[in-house]
């Protein structure tokens, strides 16, 4: 892990862990239904923490409670395919895998992912 600072903001008790929204902006609205896992990487493994799937809003608004997130590297799996599969839609991408890393025990990390069938991105929301 490289150097960071942690801003007043990040340790503010209010936040909500790890938390992700699904955005399909091929569509232009939430992505409803999209299977998510994270996992933490752990003693060489990848350990699952949480499975869920998204709400109407997109949203799966607490994998992980702040109180239950410790430094390290953590990954979101998007199931993809099978959300573009059931609006009888082709994805180039079946499959989203998010990698990042936690500096501090009890940060918050709000990843949404940005998806279209042919290309996505992501960034630390808030």
């Amino acid at each position: 892990m490289g150097d960071y600072e942690v801003t007043d903001d990040e340790l503010d008790g209010a936040m909500s862990g790890i938390s992700t929204h699904v955005l399909d902006t091929s569509k232009g609205r939430p992505a409803a239904g999209v299977a998510v896992t994270l996992e933490r990487w752990e003693l060489d493994a990848w350990l699952v923490c949480a499975t869920s799937k998204t709400d109407a809003d997109g949203r799966c608004a607490e994998l992980l409670t702040p109180a239950n997130v410790l430094s390290g590297c953590y990954r979101l799996t998007f199931a993809t395919g099978e959300y573009f599969e059931s609006d009888g839609r082709h994805t180039m991408y079946p499959e989203v895998g998010i990698t990042f890393d936690v500096v501090r025990d009890g940060l918050s990390y709000h990843i949404p992912l940005l998806l279209s069938p042919f290309g996505y991105s992501t960034y630390r929301g808030s």
